[in-house]
């Protein structure tokens, strides 16, 4: 996650000695941060320390969404540590990827249905993609569609102002933008996360597989060896356990997952991520301070996520779920 906290709508704590930085957001007492700071691997067990010790003096407590266990891994040994599952997140060898096609049929199908409509994808430079309305009307196009409004902290689909490093991907079909594919740079692991793989609703069936197989084969071209198309959140497929929770947190990630489902397809996402075949699955969790995970803990995530207090995110969701099926039935009218 550390090149996404280059993305709107997050703080910076730097370290004392100025060599390491953390993005992160406060919700009511919990500093949020977006993964694990960046810092010389040196000193990332120290560099938690001070950030922790900076949450507790502005009397708030220190969280660090989307890490892995190498980071779980420096905290103190003899401290407790409370640990929530996230989910996993799916990689890849993109030097293995010719082989991925080659050996699954329907990704090939699903190829072969965009091309023969027409699609072709190509890497566009950081001028033509960053001011280009064609995309941003595309994204608006698509979170018209979603099931939630646009989300934040990690998942900011505000991406297109600050592409420099990134590498921008778009569908087109006789100069029309279907879709574009955002990779953000992976720099210490020669890798890359797909940030956004966005399809206009006009778009045909394979095009956004189209622009994964474009992205996989420019990536594997420049050098990389790993990329990610980042968290399926409650993602069972890493085959990991959720660690011991309070009561009350087990039932609020069970209800999420079970009622969640109306506004965000877990089994969707986790779904149309299996199809590529990733290599593994790696898991990622929240970690604090403390033996459990608390329920205030939950309600900054999601406050987090949503830019708003939770109850009035909800409310929005609703209106916007209604908004959609009287849209929808007036179109079936006529």
């Amino acid at each position: 996650m550390s090149y996404q906290i280059l993305n709107p709508g997050l703080d910076y704590w730097f370290s004392a000695d100025g060599d390491a930085v953390v993005g992160y957001v406060q919700v009511g007492r919990y500093w949020l941060a977006a993964g694990a700071p960046i810092a010389p691997p040196e000193r990332i067990a120290a560099v938690l320390g001070e950030f922790t010790a900076a949450a507790a003096q502005a009397r708030c407590r220190a969280c660090y969404f989307g890490v892995q266990q190498r980071l779980i891994d420096l905290f103190p040994r003899g401290r407790p540590i409370a640990k929530l599952l996230l989910g996993a997140q799916p990689v890849w060898n993109p030097q293995r990827w010719p082989a991925i096609i080659a050996r699954k049929s329907s990704l090939r199908a699903q190829l072969a249905r965009a091309q023969n409509r027409g699609v072709a994808v190509s890497r566009w430079g950081v001028d033509r993609a960053r001011c280009s309305p064609a995309l941003h009307s595309c994204l608006r196009a698509w979170l018209a569609t979603r099931g939630m409004p646009p989300m934040h902290f990690v998942v900011e689909p505000d991406t297109l102002g600050n592409v420099e490093d990134r590498r921008v991907f778009v569908a087109e079909r006789e100069g029309a933008v279907l879709g574009f594919l955002v990779a953000s740079p992976m720099r210490l692991r020669q890798g890359w996360l797909i940030e956004q793989n966005i399809r206009a609703p006009s778009a045909p069936n394979g095009t956004t597989e189209l622009l994964v197989d474009h992205a996989m084969r420019a990536l594997a071209a420049e050098g990389a060896s790993y990329v990610t198309l980042g968290l399926s959140p409650l993602s069972r497929a890493a085959a990991i356990r959720q660690p011991p929770q309070l009561p009350l947190v087990r039932l609020a990630l069970a209800w999420a997952r079970a009622h969640g489902q109306r506004f965000f397809n877990f089994e969707g996402l986790d779904s149309y991520k299996r199809k590529f075949q990733p290599d593994a699955w790696e898991p990622l969790y929240m970690v604090a301070d403390g033996r459990f995970v608390s329920l205030g803990m939950l309600y900054a995530i999601a406050e987090a996520f949503s830019g708003e207090p939770p109850a009035w995110f909800i409310g929005r969701t609703l209106l916007r779920a209604i908004q959609q099926e009287l849209a929808w039935v007036q179109g079936w009218l006529g």
